[in-house]
């Protein structure tokens, strides 16, 4: 792999190598003549936890995919643990193998079990045998608290415990960062804060993680930057205190409103339109 290379507007340490962990230049993505993504610039430090916010359709997902290079960018650069995704003679396979990625959907292969499920890549992608993979998936395990689980199948489990399964597989191929499209929008409310248990662990040890998320608690307590998105574009990020409780744009404000206090928002909505066509007779 070519060296690592120098990432403007980032932090270098000594050794030469960045201290950045993701660096999106210009990014723009379009579908046919849908353009999904318009222009996105902004890194994520080693370390750090990034949110990513914003209304459906706003091409928060779509980001997601592109830095793992599961969509290919249009126009634009993204480096990863110090190699340009989008270069076509990247050896994408490699990179991979440094970025841990879960999915709104738990993706588990149903006819194996959870520790089955933990153990496949390990042995197949890393070369593991069989005795150290099965080691370090029950750690894993036991780290997103399912020590009792490695014999059950997915659809014995709960949502829940699917999706922390799928955060354990995961782990175990020791990436360097993780990429979270939306990890508890299929669950049910009451097995949510499991799953951000987790995350909310792997944050305490360090991990560098970039997570899509509805959840503003999350982002409010856990994030050290937040994003936010619409219509393709970075719309305001910053500080969690400063974007969730301050925000600085009009956009943001009224989708925060939404988020926040759906029946305040509805009911705004209804008063002016009350006023509207009091105005009107």
């Amino acid at each position: 792999m070519s060296a690592v290379p120098t990432v403007p507007g980032t932090d270098e340490t000594a050794t030469g190598k960045s201290a950045t962990a993701i660096a999106v230049r210009g990014l723009r993505k379009s579908f046919g003549e849908l353009e999904v993504l318009r222009g996105i610039d902004f890194t994520v430090a080693k370390g750090d936890v990034v949110c990513v916010i914003g209304p459906s359709g706003s091409g928060k997902s779509t980001l997601l995919r592109c830095v793992n290079r599961l969509e290919e960018a249009t126009s634009g650069t993204i480096t990863v643990a110090g190699a340009e995704v989008t270069d076509p003679d990247v050896d994408i396979d490699r990179v991979r193998r440094r970025i841990g990625m879960v999915f709104q959907s738990f993706n588990l292969f149903p006819h194996l079990t959870a520790l089955q499920n933990l153990t496949i890549a390990q042995r197949r992608v890393l070369g593991r045998d069989k005795e150290e993979a099965e080691r370090i998936g029950r750690e894993q395990l036991r780290r997103v608290g399912l020590t009792d689980k490695d014999s059950a199948y997915p659809a014995q489990l709960s949502g829940g415990q699917q999706q922390r399964v799928a955060i354990a597989r995961a782990l175990a191929m020791d990436p360097e960062l993780m990429l979270f499209d939306e990890p508890t929008s299929a669950l049910d409310p009451e097995l949510v804060g499991d799953v951000l248990a987790v995350m909310r662990s792997l944050a305490d040890d360090g991990m560098t993680m970039l997570v899509v998320t509805h959840e503003m608690s999350f982002a409010r307590e856990v994030a050290d930057r937040v994003v936010f998105m619409d219509d393709g574009v970075i719309v305001e990020e910053g500080d969690p205190a400063q974007v969730i409780g301050a925000p600085r744009h009009a956009r943001t404000r009224s989708f925060l409103a939404r988020v926040l206090d759906p029946a305040a928002a509805e009911l705004s909505e209804l008063t002016d339109d009350e006023a509207g066509g009091a105005l009107s007779t």
